[in-house]
């Protein structure tokens, strides 16, 4: 059984941190390619990072590169987005996701707000 489990969502003030985490099963993880998601309120789920299978290439959506970084463990099955310097439209629900497929998980919320 297939599962992608999300954590590390919260509550920052603009300027501040998270780091997302996504935990993978039932599939052989090690050989996807893994992106996050991010779907702001009553907006439409884009992709924010995707990291390659052996995580040599990473790949950002233009509102974000600079600011998130998209890395993986395969020991531990776990894609991360490590997101600094948040802003106000950063705020929303982020997912991970196997590249090509319909694995997603649950998702985790992200509120930066004053």
């Amino acid at each position: 059984q297939v599962q992608l489990v999300e954590f590390g969502g919260g509550w920052v003030q603009p300027g501040g941190s998270l780091t997302l985490s996504c935990v993978a099963s039932g599939f052989p993880f090690s050989t996807y390619a893994m992106n996050w998601y991010h779907q702001a309120p009553g907006k439409q789920r884009e992709v924010v990072a995707r990291i390659s299978p052996n995580g040599s290439i990473l790949q950002y959506d233009n509102a974000v590169r600079g600011r998130f970084a998209i890395s993986r463990d395969d020991a531990k099955n776990t894609v991360f987005l490590q997101m600094n310097s948040l802003k106000t439209e950063d705020t929303g629900v982020y997912y991970c996701n196997a590249h090509t497929t319909d694995y997603w998980g649950q998702g985790t919320q992200v509120t930066v707000s004053s």
